[in-house]
């Protein structure tokens, strides 16, 4: 199975959401069938095949989550990132700012889904193959 490790060492190829699709191609050869990804510090739960599951550290100090959710605002911080004009720290600070808490990606739909505290979706995006 993946380890953490792995998984990192395709991630640090990421510099922008420019590069997620490869980054996702990558990590679903590995074996990850879906992961979740937490705001406040970066934090995600990797989740393979027979209820296999790691999770990963820490990336940076805690960001408060807004109670407020700004779909439209979420969206244009999306797409600039998308286009590669942020980093990946400036995306999460955004997503904190506009109420996003977490994304979570499932393989089996190639879909990204972002959700708010309260557990609702904000928005679901096709990854592209």
């Amino acid at each position: 199975m993946f380890t953490v490790e792995q998984i990192n060492k395709a991630h640090e190829k990421v510099k922008s959401g420019a590069d997620f699709p490869k980054y996702i191609q990558e990590i679903k050869l590995m074996g990850v069938i879906s992961f979740e990804t937490w705001v406040k510090d970066s934090h995600s739960k990797y989740f393979g095949k027979d209820d296999y599951q790691t999770s990963s550290k820490p990336q940076y100090p805690e960001l408060s989550i807004s109670d407020k959710v700004d779909t439209d605002k979420f969206i244009k911080y999306l797409r600039n990132h998308q286009q590669g004009k942020t980093d990946y720290y400036t995306f999460c600070t955004n997503c904190a700012e506009t109420g996003v808490e977490k994304w979570v990606v499932y393989f089996d739909a190639m879909t990204c889904i972002y959700f708010d505290k309260a557990g609702n979706k904000i928005l679901k995006e096709d990854i592209p193959v």
